[in-house]
Formats: structure tokens, sequence, C-alpha cells
């Protein structure tokens, strides 16, 4: 049986630094991110929907979707952000699954999840566990404003489209603050490891 370990948390909080991790374990992850970029490409299911719903405004002239005009847009409206979610959400679950039944003989499986919860998919019960990576509002703002070149206005509006990182860290299992080095949460995510085994 495989042990599946949902990872999430806010933007720009740390997860891409938590999967390399788990990657040197030689830990397979499902990423929810990557799933949802494929499903955009010209032809694909999301990109299909996209078009459908939203118009051919929303397409570059290569005909793949113009991912800036489309943020805008979900990030300043959120009847918009429901619309394109509910359009997208079942295909990138759908998808999920067949990838995580593509590792049924390992041991463990790290589901990367950004919006794990406001998606639904802890009441699917996909993992056995969820992990946070949580920190300080105020360093998620300023690592995203580094990381996306984004204003200060922009850094906010993403952030505040998430569930607040307190509401995430109540429904969670494990949590771990990401304010030190990148050593400081390897160790903590090894900790972590060790404690999942320890108790199988």
């Amino acid at each position: 049986m495989t042990y599946v370990l949902a990872l999430t948390g806010g933007i720009a909080t740390g997860k891409s630094t938590a999967d390399q991790f788990f990657k040197k374990q030689n830990i397979p992850i499902v990423d929810c991110d990557e799933i949802a970029h494929d499903l955009m490409k010209p032809k694909n299911a999301s990109w299909q929907a996209i078009k459908d719903n939203f118009g051919e405004e929303y397409l570059n002239d290569d005909q793949t979707i113009n991912r800036k005009k489309l943020g805008q847009l979900v990030f300043s409206n959120k009847s918009a952000l429901n619309r394109l979610n509910q359009l997208t959400h079942p295909l990138i679950f759908d998808k999920t699954i067949q990838k995580i039944t593509s590792y049924q003989n390992e041991d463990m499986v790290i589901l990367d999840a950004p919006v794990y919860f406001e998606s639904g998919l802890d009441k699917k019960h996909v993992a056995n566990s969820v992990l946070v990576i949580t920190l300080p509002e105020s360093i998620q703002i300023e690592r995203l404003k580094q990381r996306n070149n984004l204003t200060d206005k922009e850094a906010r509006m993403r952030i505040n489209s998430q569930m607040p990182l307190s509401k995430k860290t109540q429904l969670a299992d494990f949590v771990i603050e990401n304010t030190g080095t990148i050593k400081e949460l390897e160790s903590k995510l090894e900790q972590l490891l060790n404690k999942i085994k320890k108790e199988g």
C-alpha cells in the first residue's frame, strides 16, 4: 500500500524546495501544477474548456493560453476564478489519480497540491496525511514579489486568492515553518519522513 503525503502551503512558501528534497530521497512526486499546465496545452482538455468558456481573446497568437491575461482576470475577479476552477479541477483530479495509481509499487508518493484544500481533494481522501509548509505573510509577500517580479498589490492579490495559511495549518496533519535556510527546511523534512516511517 503506497503512503500518499500531500504537500501544500501558500504561494512562495517553499514547496518547490521541499520537492527537491523529496526527489533526492528518490520519492516520486505527483505535481498538480505540472498536470494543470499540461492540460492547458493547445487542444488538451483544460485548454478547450478555457477557450470555450472564456473566449479566444485569452489565447496567444500561437494558440497557447495567455496565462498573464487570464491570471489578471481570475486574481481580481472571484466569480471568474470559481468558474475556472469548476472547469479545470475535475480534469486535474482525474489525471492526478491516474498518476498516483501508476506509482502503486512505491512505498511513498508526494502529492504536490498547492490548492489541496481549496479544490476539495481533502474531501476525496486522496492522501494519507497532509503537510503544510508555512511562513509569516510579510516574508511570503517579499519572496513572491522577488520571485515573480510583482508589485506589493499584485503579490497580495495572489496570496488572497488562496485559503489563508492559518486555516490550512489547522487542517493539516503536519506543519513545517520555513523561515530559515534550505538546510534547516531539509532537516525538518528529514525528521518528518523518519516519523512517518516509524509510525508506519
